[in-house]
């Protein structure tokens, strides 16, 4: 495996190879977001997941091929700074969790919740409603028929803990969504692509939950 998902501002992308779906990741913008391209290699249908800053970048990335969909992992605005440049330039539907699309720059075509399906071509993203970083959090899962899952997390989980929160009852909330919708669901070989830094898996992740929850962090 080539892929590693380790990315800097102002470098190259990093492109991971599935059977059905190609998954290209870039980092942007002064806070070192990451933005996540998907294609389906059936049919060529593109989506882009946090259009996070540098369009132009952005839009150099998704090419020729056009852009079906934006889906913005959360109300955060270092995770959109790019999102009405690239929907204007491509005319994508926009996509976001129901709680936080009213803070959105543009208007939202579709409001997500826990399970809903987005397509990208023949391949299915599955909504994970996450609370606690923002009331409207998701997480997206593809569960690759021919491989492993992969995590689309935003910012409710990354290598060495959950998301940042605001409020003690807040941070329970998330760790308590993330354990039981994540960790007691899905697999250890789950591939998870943060919204800032590296990539990691829930096998490296596990061991620490009860550390997290303990520090309250």
């Amino acid at each position: 495996m080539t892929y590693q998902g380790e990315v800097v501002v102002g470098g190259p992308s990093d492109t991971r190879e599935l059977d059905d779906l190609t998954i290209t990741k870039v980092e942007v913008g002064p806070m070192g977001n990451n933005a996540y391209l998907l294609r389906c290699n059936l049919t060529g249908e593109q989506v882009l997941i946090d259009a996070a800053n540098d369009a132009g970048t952005l839009l150099a990335l998704i090419g020729d091929g056009g852009l079906s969909k934006v889906i913005t992992t959360h109300q955060h605005g270092d995770h959109w700074q790019a999102l009405e440049e690239v929907v204007a330039a491509t005319g994508a539907e926009t996509i976001a969790g129901e709680a936080d699309a009213d803070a959105l720059p543009v208007p939202v075509t579709t409001r997500v919740n826990d399970s809903a399906r987005i397509q990208v071509g023949s391949c299915e993203l599955e909504v994970i409603h996450l609370v606690g970083h923002t009331p409207g959090a998701i997480a997206l899962l593809y569960d690759d028929p021919d491989g492993f899952a992969h995590l689309f997390t935003g910012d409710s989980l990354f290598p060495g803990g959950v998301g940042k929160t605001w409020a003690p009852e807040d941070f329970v909330t998330l760790i308590d969504d993330v354990e039981s919708k994540v960790f007691d669901r899905l697999p250890d070989d789950t591939w998870v692509y943060p919204g800032h830094g590296s990539d990691t898996t829930l096998g490296a992740e596990r061991p620490h939950l009860a550390e997290w929850r303990e520090r309250g962090w």
